[in-house]
């Protein structure tokens, strides 16, 4: 979710509003890092698959508001499976995306809309399992793969960086860095993000990714912050088609679930292959 503001133009957050924004993130942060924590690979699969439908709900209202008829079954259903294939033994991956190609194509095909309709209502149907499933499926393989530690250094990063980019963007914020595309963040708020964000996987990856050297979680750090940027900015451009400024208002001062997990989606992949592959 976009939090830098230009401060010659932005309004100043309610004070009730603020605290709102400031209970609702805490409880919602400690729920998360208590369920890490404490729970297994399967009970957070089950929770990383309802976050996905959530997301899915909130996307197709998106993509409908534009005009493309999504196909919310087969797309939710694919969605879903390719998050558990992240984690089930052999990673089907391939195998769930292709099905999900032949069974939504043939439904698309099915509907009688041709053209430019026809190509928007397939692409919307499919983008939720590479934007929702791939990374809430990631971000479960990691707890998996690399333990609890390192998933909530991963979570500490996104969050500390988005946390500086609302703060740094409010007190410093000058120039805007995608106008077209998100009015409000600023350059100087995605370089504080970048530089607390990295410090705080310099920091948090001494724990929970012991057997990288600094210079790797440097790198890293760089890369999951910059994506996660980049993870909001692309959030911001579908809210921005849709014509509205959140995906939902189901988490109370923070908007809705893609709100929430804008950079993650984006941060989470890239995680997942550095611990993967990269250690």
């Amino acid at each position: 979710m976009s939090h830098a503001f230009l401060v010659k133009t932005a309004p100043r957050v309610a004070p009730v509003a603020s605290m709102q924004r400031v209970w609702s993130g805490a409880v919602l942060g400690a729920a998360v890092a208590g369920s890490v924590w404490m729970l297994g690979t399967l009970p957070l699969l089950a929770i990383a698959e309802l976050v996905v439908a959530a997301g899915f709900v909130e996307y197709a209202g998106l993509a409908e508001r534009v005009g493309s008829r999504v196909a919310r079954i087969p797309g939710a259903a694919a969605a879903m499976l390719t998050c558990a294939a992240m984690v089930s033994p052999g990673q089907p991956v391939a195998v769930v995306l292709m099905a999900a190609v032949l069974a939504i194509g043939t439904i698309v095909l099915g509907s009688g809309r041709g053209g430019d309709e026809g190509l928007h209502d397939l692409a919307a149907s499919l983008l939720p399992a590479l934007y929702l499933g791939l990374p809430l499926g990631a971000l479960v393989a990691t707890h998996a793969e690399a333990g609890r530690a390192a998933t909530l250094a991963l979570l500490a990063t996104v969050v500390a960086s988005d946390t500086a980019q609302y703060y740094t963007g409010r007190a410093l914020g000058r120039r805007l860095l995608a106008p077209a595309v998100s009015p409000k963040k600023t350059v100087e708020g995605a370089l504080g993000g970048i530089v607390f964000g990295t410090a705080t996987l310099v920091v948090a990856g001494a724990w929970g990714l012991p057997a990288a050297g600094w210079a790797s979680r440097v790198a890293l750090g760089l890369v999951i912050v910059s994506l996660g940027i980049v993870g909001d900015l692309f959030e911001s451009f579908l809210k921005r088609g849709a014509g509205v400024k959140d995906s939902s208002s189901v988490i109370p001062g923070h908007g809705g679930v893609l709100d929430r997990i804008d950079a993650l989606l984006f941060a989470a992949p890239a995680f997942y292959l550095f611990v993967k592959y990269g250690l």
